[in-house]
């Protein structure tokens, strides 16, 4: 998904706009790409090869197990990553200059969330957390236990499970023993949907089931059937969003722009992944000059609205939570509606949720 971005971004620069104009020079872009497999080790052998041919701006490829050894290399060679794949806090809290996220650090996703758990009727009291021992997702778990006992909810259960995980049953006959009002999964894709289906298939019930990666998507949607109205979620981005910039126009123009160029179905991936396009052609834009140094300066400083939103950059790099932070999307009738936070709301939050059998 966040390659299509990239893609689209390309796409719309080059055809649309012509090119960028930068220190009084116009260039087209030139999108190279490699696959990695998923596999850290011929990720870095990949990147490496990149850095020795030369190339100065990189994108990052998906999951913070791939983007923190790629990004060590980067840094090192003194090159940009800007990325839309990896949130771990390792990235983000280990002196690097040259790495920027589009997303907050794992940690610091989850103020918006409990804010809205905080604001739910009957009133919230236990929450149970179930994360995979990945760098991303160990840490925005850490992050949201943080968060949800300074709000003084109790957390109930925290639960580890494996990076890779085939069947939670034992797990879920915990969470039945000792019920939570809301389930917090801080899972990727795979795993929620298999924590999902396992729920259904044991009649695990809680009040609100919350995963942060996995029901943005149509697999999920397409896996879960009817069973997935009702799971709350993390969005980065809404085609609904009131943002407005010179690439694409609108959040609706870039969603309309994508749908008549691309088949894949659209998620916030896609505006992510475009939206590290524009960030680095607008520092590029605000520096005069493609030179690296001065490219990495105008990233560090760059306060941008655009069709993704307002883009501004933490000291070490990572989204400013205060403006980059996650909407909290829930599936109804089969409809993906934004319901916190509540000035951005396109519906009001489900809570208690029907029953599994309800659903069915």
């Amino acid at each position: 998904n966040v390659l299509y971005g990239y893609r689209c971004a390309v796409k719309y620069i080059n055809e649309e706009m012509g090119g960028v104009e930068i220190g009084g020079q116009k260039y087209k872009l030139d999108l190279n790409l490699f696959d990695d497999a998923s596999d850290p080790a011929r990720a870095t052998t990949l990147i490496q090869r990149q850095v020795d041919e030369g190339i100065g701006f990189f994108l990052g490829s998906f999951g913070s197990n791939i983007v923190l050894p790629t990004c060590a290399i980067t840094e090192a060679a003194g090159r940009i990553m800007v990325q839309a794949g990896g949130g771990s806090d390792l990235i983000f809290t280990q002196g690097r200059q040259r790495v920027f996220g589009i997303f907050p650090r794992a940690s610091q996703q989850f103020v918006s969330s409990v804010n809205m758990f905080t604001a739910l009727e009957p009133k919230v009291e236990t929450v149970s957390i179930i994360y995979t021992n990945d760098p991303f997702s160990e840490f925005q778990a850490q992050g949201a236990r943080a968060n949800l006992e300074e709000a003084g909810i109790t957390v109930l259960d925290y639960i580890a499970l494996p990076a890779q995980v085939s069947d939670v049953s034992n797990v879920l006959t915990t969470i039945r023993q000792n019920v939570p009002d809301i389930l917090v999964c801080t899972t990727h894709d795979e795993n929620s949907i298999l924590i999902a289906r396992q729920m259904v298939a044991t009649n695990t019930n809680v009040k609100m089931l919350y995963q942060t990666l996995g029901p943005q998507t149509a697999a999920y949607k397409d896996a879960l059937g009817n069973y997935a109205n009702g799971v709350v979620t993390q969005a980065y981005w809404s085609e609904r969003a009131p943002f407005q910039c010179e690439y694409f126009g609108s959040a609706g123009e870039f969603a309309a722009y994508y749908a008549a160029n691309f088949d894949r179905a659209l998620t916030y991936h896609m505006a992510s992944g475009a939206a590290c396009i524009v960030s680095y052609i607008q520092a590029a834009k605000n520096a005069g000059t493609l030179e690296l140094d001065a490219v990495r300066d105008a990233l560090a400083d760059l306060d941008y609205q655009c069709f993704y939103g307002h883009i501004r950059f933490g000291p070490e790099g990572d989204g400013d939570p205060s403006l980059l932070g996650p909407l909290l999307i829930q599936r109804q009738n089969g409809e993906m509606e934004v319901v916190a936070p509540p000035d951005g709301a396109s519906a009001q939050p489900v809570y208690p949720v029907p029953t599994w059998a309800e659903r069915a």
